[in-house]
């Protein structure tokens, strides 16, 4: 069954120029979008003066994942969760390691993505039911992942209303970027989440990924302080020389202490990916180094990718 893949989106305003431009009001890129343009993120946009989802039903990428591989260590440790992916982001992260999905957007009436791949379609209720029907592979649920689920924000609501009415769990793994109305009224279908925290330093944000670190650090307080019921964990990409320092490192685990000292942080190696094919990953001994530094102020501390 094939879904149509736009729908109205939420979250935006009419920008009242005579020009039927419009401003989305999901994220802090707050785009602005005349007709027939699409914002950053490169699933939503201006049709007609309706600012439209487009990557609504759009699905890339569907596996039954181990709910480690989120990352979450202290979530159902050892259950599967059904991981589902689909197109955008609104960050553009030099280094990102799912370029070919998270930086494209869906084109034209045959719902192919802007690489020109075939996309899959699924209603909420398809995607429910493939949750239930992969139960007996020990899934627990639902994760939103692979590219910026909050992108498709409408189809992520929508699914994890049902997700929950089935009792099942949602997952979010996202990086944060999202602005305060559009959190708050997701989270409270949310059961976990993992904010992959680029970098501790705003001027990584805005030369790496195109954005800014306080929006992202505003989610993570917000999350932790009054969603208490929401599992948290937290990903660090590390890369060599960008964002490796010691005192880096330290500042962000001292952060975290002060919102909570048992939150989880996932400090990973990256590897060379699409605009940024050096450095190397970051040794062994230097991230196990830096986890320990990470560990003065933090209960738990995890190296990934090793």
């Amino acid at each position: 069954m094939r879904v149509e893949c736009s729908r109205e989106a939420l979250f935006y305003t009419d920008e009242g120029k005579g020009d039927a431009s419009l401003r989305c009001l999901l994220c802090p890129n707050e785009c602005v979008m005349p007709e027939g343009q699409t914002g950053r993120c490169h699933v939503r946009v201006n049709s007609g003066g309706v600012l439209h989802a487009a990557s609504y039903g759009a699905i890339s990428a569907l596996a039954l994942d181990p709910i480690e591989k989120k990352p979450l260590a202290h979530f159902f440790p050892g259950s599967r969760i059904l991981s589902a992916g689909s197109f955008g982001c609104n960050l553009s992260c030099k280094f990102c390691q799912n370029h070919e999905i998270s930086q494209r957007g869906i084109s034209g009436s045959e719902g192919r993505d802007s690489g020109g791949r075939s996309a899959s379609y699924m209603s909420p209720e398809e995607l429910v039911r493939s949750a239930l029907d992969a139960r007996p592979g020990g899934n627990i649920g639902l994760a939103y992942t692979y590219n910026e689920p909050f992108v498709g924000y409408e189809f992520v609501r929508d699914t994890a209303e049902r997700v929950k009415d089935a009792g099942l769990v949602n997952v979010l793994v996202t990086n944060g970027y999202v602005n305060h109305e559009p959190l708050v009224a997701l989270m409270p279908f949310i059961d976990a989440i993992n904010v992959d925290l680029k970098s501790f330093s705003d001027s990584f944000y805005r030369y790496m990924c195109g954005g800014k670190l306080t929006p992202v650090m505003h989610s993570v307080e917000t999350i932790a302080k009054d969603f208490p019921s929401c599992h948290i964990e937290i990903t660090t990409l590390v890369i060599p020389g960008l964002n490796s320092s010691k005192d880096e490192i330290e500042s962000l685990a001292s952060w975290l202490a002060s919102i909570s000292t048992n939150i989880p942080l996932h400090l990973s190696r990256h590897h060379p990916d699409y605009l940024l094919p050096s450095p190397e990953p970051i040794a062994r001994e230097e991230i196990m180094e830096l986890a320990e530094i990470a560990r003065f102020h933090l209960r738990t501390v995890y190296c990934g990718n090793m």
